[in-house]
């Protein structure tokens, strides 16, 4: 038996030894290969500005997070999907995420039915998904449990609010809603409307226009003579410029004012609209700006990153779609401290910590904590204000002179 061990030993130590370094040398290399972080935008078709401006946000926080030795040692890494607008496109690329080893996370782009239609998969997959711009309500309120989606954006129910907030201030009453027929344009009017019979009132006319429309001049006939002094819009870019276009080819008596929520502005709009825009007052919902950012210092070094990263950028004026970029950066970041305090890129543990993560003082806000178990909406009424483009089609806040 003495002869037995003697002649088992030498073979089980040696394949114990190959064991361990093959398990050494396999920690190693894990360690060394990079967290992956999806986005899932348009970069390529009508929203590509807002598309690049979250992928600028993303690069510039992963990359001060990669400078500061990465998470859980490991470094963090982009990948890029172009979804183009088309929510089949969206699903399939949310698909092709899920497959990916140590992929843990999506951002989502600017569309709302992109989002929408992407949340099966999301849930099937148990990917957590980001949204730093799709302002539709029902993307948070999903009916998943546990829910996976966590936004830093706008909430159309809290835009409601504020927009009919907005428009009562400057002294409007009667509101007329001109909306883009998709579920972005159903969740705003049910945003706007109880908003709106919270204050006894209600819409003086309900207009919509379908994709593709290029112009909208009955939908504004019809806001008009059913004695609106204010369009409320909700529009992607092509129904936003549309409906500028055919404000502004009224006579001067005749045209209202427009007070936007903010899906055209991730687009090539101004230009659009550029020669149209003294003839009408346009003003939209923006929830951060490098003109007046609520910790100057942060936003002061975020701007010298970006100024470092992107070519042609000489100051806050040189940042197209600031919301998204900062939306996205502060996502990244949140992100981040889920994983280092999950200890893990499981998912569904990222998910839980993300529920939990403590005080966090952002580009955006100081969030206190930005999520609970309750709430996946990091942002509220508080974060917004009105902007408009100044001359050079720079977004500036109304707050500032």
């Amino acid at each position: 038996m003495g002869v037995l061990v003697r002649r088992l030993r030498a073979p089980v130590t040696a394949c114990f030894a190959v064991w361990m370094i093959l398990a050494l040398t396999c920690g190693a290399t894990k360690a060394s290969e990079p967290i992956l972080i999806g986005l899932d935008a348009d970069m390529s078709s009508s929203s590509a500005i807002g598309g690049e401006a979250i992928r600028r946000g993303a690069t510039i926080a992963i990359d001060e997070v990669n400078d500061a030795g990465g998470v859980l040692g490991r470094p963090l890494k982009l990948v890029v999907r172009d979804h183009r607008g088309n929510p089949d496109r969206g699903v399939d690329n949310v698909s092709e995420f899920a497959a990916m080893d140590d992929l843990v996370a999506v951002m989502g782009g600017v569309h709302t039915p992109v989002a929408m239609a992407e949340l099966e998969e999301i849930h099937k997959h148990g990917l957590i998904y980001l949204g730093p711009w799709a302002a539709g309500t029902n993307v948070v309120e999903n009916g998943h449990q546990p829910n996976f989606v966590f936004r830093v954006s706008v909430r159309d129910e809290y835009a409601g609010e504020f927009l009919v907030d907005a428009a009562f201030e400057r002294g409007y009453r009667h509101l007329g809603l001109l909306l883009w027929q998709t579920a972005w344009g159903r969740s705003g009017e049910a945003a706007l409307t109880e908003a709106l019979s919270r204050r006894d009132s209600k819409p003086v006319a309900v207009e919509w226009f379908n994709t593709g429309a290029r112009s909208v001049a009955e939908q504004i006939e019809a806001i008009r003579l059913a004695g609106a002094d204010v369009v409320m819009l909700i529009a992607q870019p092509e129904g936003g410029v549309a409906a500028v276009h055919d404000m502004a080819a009224l006579p001067p008596d005749e045209r209202l004012p427009i007070i936007g929520h903010w899906g055209f502005v991730g687009s090539s709009f101004h230009d659009n609209v550029r020669d149209d825009l003294d003839d009408v007052d346009l003003t939209f919902l923006q929830t951060f700006s490098f003109f007046d950012p609520p910790f100057p210092r942060r936003a002061e070094d975020v701007l010298a990153a970006y100024c470092v990263h992107f070519e042609g950028c000489d100051g806050p004026a040189s940042v197209s779609a600031p919301t998204g970029t900062a939306h996205a950066y502060d996502l990244v970041h949140l992100l981040t401290r889920a994983i280092d305090q999950a200890g893990t890129v499981e998912r569904s543990r990222v998910r839980f910590a993300m529920e939990r993560l403590r005080r966090y003082q952002g580009l955006v806000r100081l969030y206190e904590p930005p999520f609970t178990v309750d709430d996946h909406d990091a942002l509220d009424h508080e974060d917004f204000r009105l902007a408009a483009y100044d001359k050079n089609g720079v977004i500036v806040p109304l707050s500032l002179p």
